[in-house]
């Protein structure tokens, strides 16, 4: 059991001993560290639901805490207890740990992650950095706690918007093609102007549709071509990211294809299809339009054709059915609220879903300084790879002006690094549900809550290491946190566990972050206030290396969760 879970079995304890075990106890870190490590803050509920007074029942829950965890119990205001943890204990929990770091162990449970998702037609924009760190930080986390994850990613590579791609793409001679496919913004941007322009192109790009459609060879060689071309595109920025996702993670909306007949019939099977306008629909009562008319979840269009609810009805079928995960996680942004929330409803009427948890978790825009869209000047989507550019290039030069002393290659792999990180983590210490203003100054700044602020953390410790002339391995033995700021440390660290727990909750990633943010000062203020290397106490020295060391690998494993890579140098 972590910390939180130790004080907070013995109060429920010293509740169910004095009768009040009805309103269960509320143990929270504590904000200010006057107020102790940990608060009580359930007294007050439980005192009037058994009428008594508060601070007489926080007095007697503390007469019977039995804790070896803690040094000092206090009753402050009108019934909080307030929690001092013993040096000694902390001590001890920290040695057991020796070369591991704290994480929860929950059940393991088989977590399926629907995220990135681009569509093949274009290039990934600034909007989808959200969804990649996002759900690869999510990934990462349930992973380093046990459960098994399947990565999905719901890749767009079919409907009516190809037929443009394929014909623009046939009349080009293969020199032409290598060139074209370079740039698929400018590829997409100019099929699409020709299909506004040229009637006899947009003609010939129907009967493309059909022919795709119809499985003609051809024209499925064509789009196979387009496909692989995306494809490349995406596992380059993946790569640059850090994203930990592979091709074998693609299933992609045509995986489908032969599902969705079997979808309607089955929907057909259950009674729920209803005909409108010659679309076949279902409706359920708890959607409505502003109108107060029902809202169909339109499975099959009047022409023939499948929209995107068939298709994510076929997707939540594979994942609940054959893929037979107990949870389903949906990074996807807030405006496919509605939509989820139907295709989750009809499925649990279908009978596709029964016991698992099928989950949206949406996220806000990013906006630029002025509270804006993100777009270029001529209103066209930032492609991410060209914010990934950018900011490597904007790391470069903070990285050559704060040690000119390294290489010419040190300084252009600490660069990627430090820009990766700081794009990431911009996006990972906000609230996901939120917009957010990308700043660059903010982001790369090496002070405050941001990924170079904790990778400078990171590397003062290496640096230390090494001048101490010692490794991780070295460092075992005895602890010691006599000074307040080692304690706050050494506590610190085995917090980590429920930060992990905290962020799982609600799968916002900002509590991590916020958390190795807090370590990080943590640390600098034990760096400030306990020497090191210049302690002559050989003992207390070899315990402050040590403490310095567990707060290397806890920061870099949190970051690690993120997607995030450390450097030994800056």
């Amino acid at each position: 059991m972590n910390l939180k879970e130790q004080i907070h079995s013995a109060v429920a304890q010293s509740f169910e001993e004095l009768g009040v075990s009805a309103s269960p106890p509320i143990v929270k870190q504590a904000q200010k560290r006057e107020f102790g490590h940990y608060q009580v803050n359930g007294v007050m509920g439980a005192a009037k639901s058994a009428k008594l007074n508060p601070r007489e029942l926080a007095t007697k829950v503390t007469e019977r805490l039995n804790l070896p965890i803690v040094n000092k119990l206090e009753v402050a205001g009108p019934g909080f207890v307030n929690i001092h943890l013993a040096p000694y204990a902390i001590e001890q929990q920290l040695m057991q740990l020796g070369d591991d770091v704290p994480v929860p162990s929950p059940e393991p449970r088989h977590f399926a992650v629907d995220y990135s998702a681009p569509n093949l037609m274009k290039e990934m924009h600034i909007g989808h950095l959200r969804t990649n760190a996002i759900g690869d930080a999510i990934v990462h986390v349930l992973e380093a706690v046990g459960h098994q994850v399947t990565r999905v990613n719901h890749v767009g590579d079919w409907g009516a918007q190809f037929g443009s791609l394929l014909a623009y793409l046939d009349q080009l001679d293969n020199t032409e093609i290598s060139t074209e496919l370079k740039d698929l913004e400018v590829f997409y941007q100019s099929a699409s102007k020709l299909f506004k322009t040229d009637h006899e192109f947009a003609e010939r790009a129907r009967g493309y549709v059909v022919r795709l459609q119809g499985g003609d060879a051809q024209c499925v060689a064509l789009w196979r071509q387009f496909i692989e071309e995306s494809i490349k595109h995406c596992q380059d920025v993946y790569e640059r990211l850090n994203i930990s996702l592979a091709r074998a993670d693609i299933h992609a909306e045509s995986a489908y294809n032969d599902d969705l007949p079997v979808v309607v019939a089955e929907l057909e099977q259950q009674g729920l299809l209803e005909e409108s306008d010659g679309a076949m629909c279902v409706f359920l009562e708890e959607f409505t339009g502003k109108d107060g008319k029902p809202l169909p979840a339109i499975v099959r269009k009047s022409d023939g054709g499948y929209p995107y609810m068939a298709t994510d009805l076929a997707a939540v079928r594979y994942r609940a059915g054959k893929l037979r995960a107990d949870t389903v996680l949906y990074v996807v942004g807030a405006p496919q609220q509605l939509h989820l929330k139907q295709v989750f409803a009809v499925a649990t009427a279908a009978g596709y879903l029964t016991d698992q948890e099928f989950r949206h978790l949406p996220f806000g825009s990013i906006l630029k300084n002025d509270g804006k869209p993100f777009k270029t000047r001529d209103g066209a989507e930032v492609k991410l790879i060209d914010v990934i550019n950018e900011a490597v290039t904007r790391a470069y030069q903070l990285v050559r002006e704060k040690n000119p002393s390294l290489t010419e290659e040190e300084h252009r792999s600490i660069a990627e690094i430090v820009g990766v990180g700081a794009i990431k983590y911009a996006e990972l210490s906000k609230n996901r549900g939120t917009d957010y203003i990308f700043d660059w100054d903010i982001l790369l700044s090496f002070e405050g809550n941001t990924a170079p602020y904790l990778q400078y953390a990171y590397t003062r410790i290496q640096s230390v290491l090494k001048k101490a002339g010692v490794e991780p391995t070295d460092l075992r033995g005895q602890i010691t946190l006599a000074e307040p700021d080692e304690l706050d440390l050494g506590v610190k660290l085995l917090q980590f566990s429920e930060a992990i727990e905290d962020a799982l909750e609600d799968y916002q990633m900002n509590v991590l972050c916020n958390y190795l943010f807090e370590l990080s000062g943590q640390f600098m203020s034990f760096y400030e206030h306990c020497p090191i290397l210049k302690q002559s106490d050989p003992e207390i020295q070899h315990s402050r290396l040590r403490l310095a060391s567990i707060t290397a690998n806890v920061l870099q494993l949190g970051l690690g969760c993120l997607g995030i890579k450390t450097v030994d140098r800056m």
